[in-house]
């Protein structure tokens, strides 16, 4: 049958639900108890009675007897029917079973016990319809581009979507938890910036008809937590959407949730302290270890993890002097490693594409540090070199799970920085940042020293093995009408 005709057919069942006086859309359900409490302490439920409720996931009728099997969003169990009379008013008996399809959403009190069979059940000889499902759920759903479009679908046929998920909220209640325990403050700030920056990313633009102005959606919490700081706050973090126009990969998504934190009176030595314990109290707290293998690299986050220099890295694996770059020297090893990109960008663009053959061959966990003046607008220079600044990223199984840096507080600095990264921005460079004034502003008035950390939900997707389309509830994709 094609799905037309299951639907006609469902259709013309709805039609006779109706003809009987059943409402098949109810807006209330009396259910009780969640079908786990039952299997999970049977010697109590034994004998009782309950009302559950879920989704019928099988049906199969023998003479006068019934099965049905419903799933609710903790467990599944069986409903155990016989035929005896009319049904009452509004419910469904098993002489009408017929009416009932895999898919629809039913209720049925009963009291609990074992079928001759063993199996755990609700006797109950009538239920009634809390949802009639108009399409049948498929027996398999492999389709990448099907599962994406249709993600209800997608966690019905295949339930590890939806326990990823779960694992998806845990590891930010995970990341929660740790800094309310730590003194931070949680404040959502806005997304729609007149200005953004923070990262070095193209972003969405959008316009806003009350002032009829445009606006940027932010590309980092970043700026704006820092003028918290200047406000008088001294721990503060956010977790939420971030907006970057670019491609689509494994490791990238346009929209993702992302967490971002500063603490006054720290930098990035304490920061490094902080960020690790946290890094495995959520690896721990999500997935039970501190143990992973991911993307052909064993991973184990239980160990004071060593500190690598920028510099050091790329002198020892390409002969790179990041302090004295050659522009032939770059281009040709990229070339020669197969990197396809604009080569007419500046020298700390090309650094940068060469510092990521590195890191997509490193297993970590590492701390890398010091990185140069010319990629960290934003961070404070280190007092031992002023070529390199106080910035420090964890490489775990060959990607960057997060940044943080002494944060710069000095203002002319500051602006001076944000003058090189406008006139990048202006010579075609479309993710340097944009001079942000208000910002230089806040830092005349004054901000302590701090430290700021920042990661993505790349992190999740990492350690749970998976691209990000397939960790997030509902990918964005090209539109298509069906």
């Amino acid at each position: 049958m094609l799905l037309e005709d299951y639907r006609n057919e469902r259709l013309r069942k709805l039609e006779e639900i109706r003809a009987r006086g059943i409402d098949p859309y109810p807006s209330k359900s009396t259910r009780n108890t969640k079908i786990s409490d039952i299997i999970n302490h049977f010697d109590e439920k034994d004998g009782q009675a309950v009302t559950v409720a879920g989704r019928i996931t099988a049906i199969r009728s023998f003479g006068k007897l019934v099965f049905i099997k419903i799933r609710d969003y903790f467990g599944e169990i069986q409903i155990f029917m016989k035929a005896e009379g009319a049904a009452p008013e509004g419910l469904l008996g098993a002489k009408d079973i017929k009416l009932l399809d895999t898919g629809d959403f039913i209720e049925a009190t009963g009291k609990v016990g074992k079928s001759q069979t063993g199996e755990i059940s609700v006797f109950s000889n009538f239920v009634k319809l809390l949802t009639k499902s108009l399409r049948p759920l498929p027996e398999k759903f492999t389709n990448k581009e099907e599962r994406y479009r249709r993600r209800y679908v997608d966690m019905n046929v295949n339930p590890e979507v939806r326990e990823r998920l779960v694992r998806r909220s845990k590891f930010w209640q995970a990341t929660r938890d740790f800094m309310n325990k730590h003194g931070f403050i949680e404040v959502n700030i806005p997304v729609l910036e007149h200005t953004t920056g923070g990262a070095d990313a193209t972003p969405f633009v959008t316009h806003m008809n009350a002032l009829d102005e445009d606006f940027y959606l932010r590309i980092s919490h970043e700026l704006p937590l820092k003028r918290l700081l200047g406000g008088g706050f001294e721990k503060v973090y956010d977790i939420g959407p971030r907006f970057r126009n670019e491609g689509v990969d494994d490791e990238h998504l346009p929209e993702h949730i992302a967490f971002e934190s500063y603490a006054a009176y720290e930098n990035y030595e304490d920061g490094m302290k902080l960020y690790e314990e946290m890094i495995k109290y959520v690896a721990m707290e999500t997935w039970g270890t501190l143990k992973f293998h991911v993307g052909g690299f064993d991973i184990d986050l239980d160990c004071e993890w060593p500190r690598v220099k920028y510099a050091d890295l790329l002198k020892e694996k390409f002969d790179v002097d990041v302090f004295n770059p050659d522009r032939e020297q770059l281009i040709r090893i990229l070339k020669e490693n197969g990197v396809e990109t604009n080569f007419d960008v500046s020298e700390a663009r090309l650094i940068d594409h060469v510092w990521k053959l590195i890191r997509k061959t490193s297993a970590g966990p590492y701390w890398l540090i010091e990185e140069p003046l010319s990629l960290s607008p934003l961070a404070k220079k280190s007092a031992d070199n002023p070529l390199v600044t106080e910035r420090f990223h964890p490489i775990i199984a060959g990607t960057e799970m997060g940044n943080g840096f002494s944060e710069l507080n000095d203002p002319l600095d500051q602006l001076e920085r944000f003058e090189e990264q406008q006139a990048a921005r202006d010579a075609g460079d479309d993710e340097a940042q944009m001079l942000d004034m208000d910002f230089v502003e806040m830092l005349e008035y004054g901000m302590p020293p701090a430290c700021g950390w920042g990661n993505s939900e790349r992190n999740f997707w990492l350690l749970e093995g998976v691209p990000g389309r397939e960790a997030v509830p509902f990918p964005t994709m090209k539109s298509k009408e069906d």
